[in-house]
């Protein structure tokens, strides 16, 4: 956490790792400290270290709050999950992308059509602490 004034700002890390986790069909909580209640998440990345496989035609994409606000849906075999590195998250800075929590939670994976079967990736969010 970082203070700036009288401003709370965080940056959070969270991980889907296959080995770890499983690659079945449906929502997949992934691994680390919850966003607060009420954060405001402004920013982020996705480093994917291992591309996403699947049993078919799997499609994912990463929720926080609702579905698609942080990642939206596509299949494993387009961007951003068929190539390894970091690419930008829906949340991009401005106001407009932006995502204030409604309660304390951990991003998830929501996996459909097909069960994963490798993968793993680090979220990466930038968030602000509000009333």
């Amino acid at each position: 956490m970082i203070i700036e004034g009288a401003v709370q700002r965080g940056v959070a890390k969270f991980t889907y790792d296959f080995d770890a986790l499983g690659g079945a069909a449906g929502d997949i909580t992934l691994v680390g400290e919850p966003l607060p209640y009420k954060a405001i998440v402004w920013d982020g990345v996705v480093d994917v270290i291992t591309k996403l496989a699947g049993a078919g035609a799997s499609v994912a994409l990463t929720t926080s709050q609702s579905a698609n606000d942080l990642i939206t849906s596509a299949a494993i075999s387009g961007s951003p999950w068929s190539s390894t590195g970091s690419k930008a998250l829906v949340p991009v800075g401005d106001a407009a992308n932006s995502i204030k929590m409604t309660a304390e939670r951990a991003p998830k994976i929501v996996v459909t059509a097909a069960d994963l079967t490798a993968g793993k990736f680090n979220l990466f969010i930038e968030y602000y602490l509000s009333d």
